[in-house]
């Protein structure tokens, strides 16, 4: 584990699993269809059940397919997290169609949620490294500059943790770290 206190909040980096977090809110890197899929969203809709999904479906009656960038939020279920926010990270297509701009929305949309919600504990997963192919030595640059910017302007959540799924995804957030701890 590593961390940095960025204003009066702590951020930090963990290798684990993020369906077994017991922060206020868990971010799940969804599709726009919010129906589940692969990754970290199917294990968080298999962890969390049904109510979950229920809850996403409503959703998608009201606003239609989520656009990439933006989050919304639904009930933990069965995780040990009280909510999760959903968002939907960028398709890599080699940087020149503002994948930057929209992962780095993912993050502040998702941390604007958990704001407006009163969540102090918010855990994220390395969006859009996965199937989505974002190469995580540039997405873990984006997101940690992302959710450090947001914590210098907001006090009001204390705590903010990357959930790293594997040793290569927790390097390149820690080197992103390092990097973004000479700028605090």
């Amino acid at each position: 584990m590593e961390s940095v206190k960025v204003g009066k909040a702590t951020l930090s980096l963990i290798q684990g699993d993020i369906t077994k977090q017991a922060t206020d809110a868990i971010v799940n890197a969804a599709n726009s269809s919010l129906m589940g899929g692969g990754g970290v969203d199917g294990a968080i809709h298999r962890v969390g059940g049904p109510a979950i999904l229920e809850e996403c479906k409503k959703i998608v009656a009201q606003i239609g397919r989520l656009p990439t960038g933006q989050a919304v939020i639904t009930t933990g279920g069965n995780l040990p997290a009280k909510y999760v926010i959903h968002t939907v990270g960028p398709i890599w297509r080699g940087g020149e169609s503002k994948e930057p701009e929209l992962l780095r929305n993912c993050y502040l949309n998702s941390l604007k949620l958990a704001k407006e919600k009163g969540i102090k504990t918010i855990s994220f997963p390395s969006i859009s490294t996965g199937a989505y192919g974002y190469p995580v030595e540039k997405a873990s640059q984006v997101a940690v500059k992302a959710v450090i910017d947001f914590l210098k302007e907001n006090q009001e959540i204390k705590e903010v943790t990357f959930v790293l799924f594997d040793s290569f995804s927790f390097n390149a957030y820690s080197n992103a770290l390092r990097k973004a701890k000479k700028n605090l």
